[in-house]
């Protein structure tokens, strides 16, 4: 090999050290990059875990703001909600205050459910119960209690704490609904009377939730939560999921009865 063809290949394995070096360093800044990505992301998650928890145990409950139609307390328990005159089309909903789809249902409907009553196009009727019975704690003590706690609030403080318990579900399997919770929730939005933190620390509607329990599963056949129903007609998820549909088939209702 010729002097020159040395010297050329040599340049040329050099030049291939320095590629393969470059290419070293190239996938090091990436994996740096990487790692850095999904440290950040793990600890933006945990502090919006720890955030939420914190919010959770310190959390203030809220007053609803904007007006609704009247509400009144019925002897089983039952919330009404509606305009004066206004007693079709009834849309009733069956509800587990630890139910994850009962909180998106609020949280994607419970505006619309609202307007619908205030504008006196339906009756509605708030039909708690206690679905989780057969569970394990704390799901089934978490329901009890939310459940009971409902059904001590005064009847024009019910949207508001109804509002405050989806808030505040605690995730599956977790533990929450603490008697203080739900008393100091109470008193949050404006509930003086005295004998209300009594009722939710003594279970005082312990009966009453078993007797709404036992009508929803066993009189009206209900199978899960939320299970809602128009003029005694049991509505597809698709239609009270959704808020434009939830007008429309109330609309059509109320159409239909005039």
């Amino acid at each position: 090999m010729s002097k020159a063809a040395r010297e050329r290949s040599a340049r040329e394995r050099l030049a291939a050290d320095r590629k393969r070096q470059a290419a070293r360093q190239k996938q090091r800044r990436l994996l740096a990059i990487v790692l850095g990505s999904v440290v950040a992301v793990a600890v933006i998650v945990v502090g919006t875990v720890l955030v939420v928890d914190h919010q959770r145990k310190q959390g203030r409950a809220e007053v609803h703001q904007g007006a609704t139609a009247p509400l009144t307390r019925q002897d089983d328990g039952s919330i009404v909600m509606a305009q004066p005159g206004v007693e079709k089309p009834v849309l009733e909903i069956f509800e587990d205050f630890q139910c994850p789809v009962c909180k998106q249902f609020e949280d994607a409907t419970g505006e619309t459910v609202l307007e619908l009553a205030q504008q006196g196009k339906v009756k509605v009727v708030y039909r708690p119960f206690h679905l989780f019975g057969q569970q394990k704690d704390p799901i089934r003590i978490n329901s009890l209690r939310a459940a009971e706690a409902a059904l001590c609030v005064p009847a024009d403080k019910w949207i508001s704490y109804h509002k405050t318990l989806f808030r505040f579900q605690p995730a599956e399997g977790a533990k929450g609904f603490s008697p203080d919770d739900l008393v100091k929730w109470g008193k949050d939005i404006g509930i003086t009377d005295a004998n209300f933190e009594k009722c939710v620390r003594d279970e005082e509607k312990k009966p009453q939730v078993d007797a709404m329990t036992n009508y929803a599963l066993q009189e009206r056949g209900v199978q899960g939560t939320p299970s809602v129903f128009l003029d005694g007609r049991e509505m597809d998820s698709t239609q009270f999921m959704n808020p434009a549909a939830l007008r429309a088939v109330v609309d059509a209702a109320a159409a239909s009865g005039k």
